[in-house]
């Protein structure tokens, strides 16, 4: 056995993990070392920009489906199951784990110490095991890198095993299907194997988040991106899911990024999970995305992409391989960013959806109930190649925009959001970037310009001085003029050529919103249930 980089041994996995590894282990490697590796493997190649391509495999999307927690006593009563998070039992685990170390036992392994929670007070360390140099290079560019110092000394907390080539006997162990990703929340360990599809690795953190700082901290945790002001300081929040603008719509230039995904909010402080960003290279451009797009650069990791004929240029209105084309780069490939990453709490916040049916107006702005009505409603359109199966954009509702990641039933997030926003300033503004002039299909979706001008508006304070007009049916306050953006567009309604279809349309999906509602109603007050749409007989 030989032992490369910095700290680790092979007694420190079979103290943490019971595994008497023969194979090398290659500890806390450089990106320049990860690269090394992954290309004299045949595992990826170079692009002209210098950042890393790979491909995943059959998997370039998550899998909901395959998403499994174990139920014991730290679980059984506080997980939300159903689903989305689906029962493993005990041991099924502790098989499927001994299945996997017996795998592991004599392959050469990348092994990368890393944390996540930029505030100290919630740091989690994690120990991160994978198969291929190129995801231990995705872990190192998504969450936080200790010091040297810091990894002389690491003790981790959780930790994670990803092992793509590793297929479980679903009759076996059971899964579902050969690909499986299993959270064990006693033994703070996450093990992942048949996809090589790297996100399954930060989201299982996420959901590990999503867990214990609400249960245990009573903190909010959330799927959202933040960005802070660089003159005034102001932080402002963006939930959504992927696909609706997170990513995009935080990469301001004139407001320093704190996180582009994963935040936690408690007091006056809200602080990134992670230490990188994973942003959707899908027609990506210089001209409409410049800050992701420059962060493209050698350290970088692009996920499923094609090539202009004959060259190593990334081709990224290509989607023969999937929608779902990604690219993961730490944040300091980003000029302008929050060091830390910690602001304070938001003066504005932004529910983004891509709404489908070209029914809500691009902008509006939300009363309280309005907000956690709409919160726990998380509407908004699964975006083609998000996830394993979806080509086209489907209708969905997502509780707190991101009910695939909670594994707390949706009224504990509310309710952290609602003590946070009562009695306060904090605005709340409903944010469509989807369609416009029509459903999908017949309309066509909001300009990027048009949107980053009304969040713009939004954040200088532009509209709290404009006329506002009630939106029917969904009773939304929608503003008659802002800033950068044709008036006739603020109004849904008036951008369709058949107003009679519209309403249709909107009474239909306002119904849609009442009938999800339901399964949320005894754990909600009068207050909230009445800000709910008012559907027409």
């Amino acid at each position: 056995m030989d032992v490369f980089g910095k700290q680790g041994t092979n007694a420190d996995l079979k103290l943490s993990l019971g595994l008497d590894h023969t194979g090398s282990e290659f500890w806390n490697l450089s990106p320049a070392e990860l690269v090394e590796d992954a290309i004299i493997l045949g595992q990826g190649m170079l692009t002209d920009t210098g950042a890393l391509a790979i491909e995943t495999g059959e998997f370039t999307g998550r899998s909901p489906k395959d998403k499994f927690i174990v139920c014991d006593e730290t679980t059984e009563n506080a997980v939300w199951w159903g689903d989305v998070n689906i029962k493993f039992a005990p041991e099924k685990f502790d098989a499927l784990y001994n299945k996997m170390m017996a795998y592991l036992g004599d392959k050469d392994l990348y092994i990368r110490d890393a944390y996540a929670c930029a505030d100290p007070s919630y740091r989690m360390n994690i120990r991160v095991i994978t198969e291929t140099p190129w995801a231990n290079q995705f872990a190192y560019n998504m969450f936080l890198r200790p010091t040297e110092a810091e990894i002389e000394t690491f003790n981790p907390e959780w930790h994670v095993i990803c092992a793509p080539a590793f297929m479980a006997i679903p009759e076996q162990d059971g899964t579902r299907q050969a690909n499986f990703a299993v959270i064990n929340f006693s033994k703070k360990m996450i093990l992942i194997g048949g996809t090589g599809y790297t996100g399954e690795i930060k989201k299982g953190i996420f959901s590990v988040l999503n867990f214990v700082l609400p249960h245990e901290k009573n903190t909010l945790s959330m799927h959202c991106s933040a960005n802070i002001g660089n003159e005034t300081n102001d932080t402002a929040v963006f939930f959504g899911l992927s696909g609706t603008g997170k990513t995009t719509l935080s990469s301001d230039v004139n407001r320093r990024l704190i996180g582009d995904d994963e935040h936690g909010w408690n007091g006056n402080v809200v602080f990134n999970f992670e230490g990188g960003c994973y942003a959707k290279t899908i027609d990506l451009s210089r001209d409409k995305e410049p800050q992701i797009y420059d962060a493209i650069k050698f350290g970088a990791i692009l996920e499923n992409i094609a090539f202009e004929d004959g060259t190593s240029t990334p081709d990224y209105t290509d989607n023969s391989i999937t929608e779902n084309t990604r690219v993961s780069y730490p944040i300091h490939h980003i000029d302008n960013i929050a060091e830390p990453s910690v602001g304070t709490a938001p003066k504005n916040i932004f529910f983004l959806t891509a709404d489908a049916f070209g029914v809500l107006p691009p902008i509006s702005r939300l009363t309280n109930e309005q907000a956690m009505y709409h919160f726990m409603s998380g509407y908004t359109a699964k975006v083609a190649g998000t996830e394993m199966g979806v080509t086209e954009p489907t209708t969905t509702f997502s509780a707190c925009f991101g009910k695939a990641f909670l594994p707390l039933h949706p009224a504990k997030y509310a309710e952290l959001l609602g003590e946070k926003i009562q009695g306060t300033d904090i605005k709340v503004w409903l944010i469509n970037t989807g369609w416009t002039g029509g459903s999908y299909g017949v309309g066509s979706r909001m300009k990027l310009s048009y949107t980053r001008a009304m969040i713009t508006a939004a954040l200088t304070g532009k509209l709290d001085n404009v006329k506002f007009e009630t939106l029917p049916i969904f009773e939304l306050s929608i503003p008659t003029e802002c800033e950068g953006v044709p008036n006739e567009l603020l109004n849904p309604r008036s951008t369709w050529a058949d107003k009679a279809a519209y309403d249709e349309t909107a009474n239909n999906l306002a119904s849609q919103f009442v009938k999800n509602f339901e399964q949320y109603a005894s754990e909600t007050s009068d207050a909230i249930k009445a800000a709910q749409p008012k559907v027409m007989a």
